[in-house]
């Protein structure tokens, strides 16, 4: 696959792969060697959100981030559904496919329910699970999340973004817990792989899907004892105006062994904003004993 040429590879100097699924090509990342840290994005991002994680773990690790089809290097068809749970049929073809074990699972935003969803359905392949800023149970009845997902996943949601590339330009400001982390040369490569209007049906299908999917959200949170077992860090930033400190209790809850890591100053896109501090993290998650 060629490097697209707004591709800056000193920050994101990985070689490129593809895997073949039904709604095209996934480009993914695959580098390092040792037990597999698997990268799991969400809306609008893609690989290159792991891509201080991946320098890091690659040298004792075999790091893997794909890009979900409608994402960063990724096909964008304009015919396919982009519901979540195909998003999750992708991964778990992927993820199959390279007949991975004792996989340390990274996950944030729509890549936690899908990420969770290939964990909940191999938990003997999952060894760490490291959860930023996401949920997975049914908001059907949370005003909060009712009101975001109509308008953004509407027709004035649909409008902006298809004409405003408005998730990954606005939005994505929006959610840094500071700004000034977000440079213009880090931001543009949030933009780009949306350079095409026709190309951004995937940004706008997921904030529908918020609560569209809430019957197979449900499925997965009351499957969340399958998980009980693991390494679970719970890795958050404070300032998300997305997923705040009430989903992050629900998590505690869930998880009451986890460890559990608040960062006062940062917001949405954890491994972007402290990767130091998150790599710290999970090097002692990793380097733990099994729960």
């Amino acid at each position: 696959m060629p490097v697209p040429e707004w591709l800056d590879t000193g920050e994101y100097p990985f070689a490129s792969h593809v895997f073949q699924v039904p709604a095209g090509r996934m480009h993914y990342v695959d580098e390092g060697a040792g037990e597999p840290v698997v990268f799991v994005h969400g809306n609008p991002a893609w690989s290159f959100e792991y891509r201080h994680l991946i320098r890091a773990f690659s040298t004792t690790n075999r790091c893997i981030a794909p890009d979900h089809i409608g994402f960063g290097l990724s096909d964008k068809p304009g015919d396919w559904s982009y519901l979540p749970l195909e998003h999750a049929r992708n991964l778990e073809l992927f993820l199959e496919s390279l007949r991975l074990n004792n996989i340390t699972l990274v996950v944030g935003d729509w890549g936690g329910p899908i990420g969770l969803s290939y964990a909940l359905g191999h938990p003997e392949r999952i060894k760490n699970i490291v959860i930023t800023n996401t949920w997975l149970w049914s908001v059907r009845s949370d005003w909060y999340y009712q009101a975001f997902s109509r308008f953004a996943g509407g027709f004035i949601g649909r409008w902006l973004i298809y004409h405003e590339n408005f998730f990954a330009g606005t939005m994505v400001r929006s959610l840094f817990g500071d700004t000034s982390r977000l440079t213009e040369k880090i931001h543009r490569h949030y933009l780009m792989p949306f350079a095409v209007p026709d190309e951004r049906k995937g940004s706008w299908i997921f904030p529908k899907e918020i609560i569209g999917s809430s019957a197979w959200l449900q499925t997965l949170w009351e499957r969340r004892n399958l998980l009980q077992d693991k390494n679970i860090l719970v890795a958050w930033g404070m300032k998300d105006i997305g997923f705040r400190k009430k989903e992050l209790d629900r998590w505690i809850g869930a998880f009451p062994r986890a460890m559990v890591v608040r960062f006062d100053d940062a917001g949405h896109f954890v491994a972007e904003e402290k990767p130091e501090e998150l790599i710290r993290e999970m090097r002692d998650l990793m380097a733990g004993p099994v729960v």
